[in-house]
């Protein structure tokens, strides 16, 4: 496959109005205007994201124009899409701006902001907080209720008697007005996303009387259909150390291998269904899972330190050498007992007491190998004794 074959099938769900209308206009040689955008309702990236991120870098390379657009406006309505209830707390502008700049640094890791073609960094808010209440109905006016009820996720919630909030009941048309004010060709955006893209797809036709073209890249799951990003209630986070991501990707099941290979790697195809056979049949998975994690921390990092996580995790975690595991220091090791809750927030090994609460509960926790599963348990703590958090999170105290 050449590279516009690569962009338009490996790592794409859906092309509207169709993959060959869009391969067309790219055989043509014309260059797009496109987006992704990202609400930043929080403040860490997953390797989730790395399947858009990875398309729109593809995008980048063929030398197209990338919009990486910061809903600091559509965040304000908060998206329902994947959502079973209406959301309880909505940040303010000022916050999802904040957050949008981590944003933009994390995902520098995979897409480039400097060189000849950079990707472009917008806020939504520039335009959404400044339309009127005539722009906004004029906005709603293209739209029936009857179609914005037909999204499954509303039906669903219809019939266990959830609330639909208006307010994210307004989220498709803001998302879709984003099109417009930018004038894009093309959207880009997690299977998800659909609904939102396909309302602004009328309204650019609408409006502008264009096309706009969208693609949908799968999100990133395992065999079962269980959405990957998230492990153990932690987030294998883009700028997480290279040991620890390496770990925390060795710690997924085997049913995710092929999936992440395909969405978040380079290797050949070919390569990639020979590993499948391989796996079905009777070659131990780890071999697989090894070189996932050392492709992916690679990726993100340097080979140099995918290697160094590769050999810390055969050392702590195959080989239980612990001389090399990172040292925590702590003040008065053995002077007072300390709550295993509080010293799991210490060693910042969670984020909150509820969360050191939840990990104590699924039996997450191993002091000196022995796990803790009582959650008003104190430990007098001895230089040389160790916590391991997980399958990815280990620290001796000194």
């Amino acid at each position: 496959m050449d590279a516009i074959d690569t962009l338009l099938t490996r790592g794409v769900d859906q092309i509207y109005p169709s993959r060959e209308a869009l391969e067309k206009v790219l055989r043509s040689g014309k260059k797009l205007k496109l987006y992704q955008g990202f609400d930043p309702t929080g403040t860490q990236l997953h390797i989730g994201h790395m399947v858009g991120f990875r398309k729109l870098r593809q995008w980048q390379d063929l030398g197209h124009e990338v919009i990486f657009l910061i809903g600091d406006g559509t965040g304000q309505a908060g998206d329902p899409s994947g959502k079973k209830r209406s959301r309880e707390k909505y940040l303010t502008q000022e916050e999802l701006r904040q957050n949008g700049r981590d944003y933009v640094l994390q995902s520098g890791k995979i897409m480039l902001f400097d060189g000849p073609n950079p990707v472009r960094i917008l806020y939504n808010a520039d335009w959404l907080n400044k339309l009127s209440l005539v722009e906004i109905l004029t906005i709603a006016g293209h739209f029936t209720l009857q179609q914005m009820l037909e999204r499954d996720l509303y039906q669903e919630r219809l019939k266990s008697n959830e609330d639909v909030s208006l307010r994210e009941f307004m989220y498709p048309l803001l998302q879709g007005y984003d099109s417009v004010a930018m004038q894009v060709d093309l959207e880009l955006g997690g299977s998800d996303q659909m609904f939102n893209m396909l309302a602004g797809r009328k309204l650019v036709k609408s409006y502008l009387n264009k096309e706009k073209y969208v693609m949908t890249v799968p999100l990133l799951t395992d065999s079962k259909g269980t959405k990957i990003g998230k492990t153990e209630g932690n987030v294998i986070g883009l700028t997480d150390a290279p040991h620890e991501l390496f770990s925390k990707i060795m710690a997924l099941g085997d049913d995710a291998i092929i999936n992440c290979f395909i969405l978040l790697t380079d290797k050949p195809e070919a390569e990639i269904s020979e590993m499948k056979k391989q796996i079905a049949g009777s070659t131990n998975p780890m071999t697989f899972k090894k070189l996932l994690a050392w492709e992916i921390t690679a990726q993100l990092n340097n080979p140099t330190q995918a290697t160094q996580a590769q050999d810390y995790f055969e050392k702590t975690f195959q080989s239980h050498d612990l001389s090399h595991v990172e040292e925590f220091k702590i003040s008065n090791l053995s002077a007072n007992p300390i709550a295993i809750l509080e010293l799991l927030m210490q060693a910042k090994t969670a984020a909150s007491k509820s969360e050191a609460r939840r990990l104590v509960e699924q039996n997450a926790v191993e002091v000196d190998q022995t796990v803790v599963d009582i959650v008003n348990t104190n430990v007098t703590l001895k230089s040389g004794m160790t916590l391991r958090v997980g399958k990815k999170k280990f620290l001796r105290f000194t």
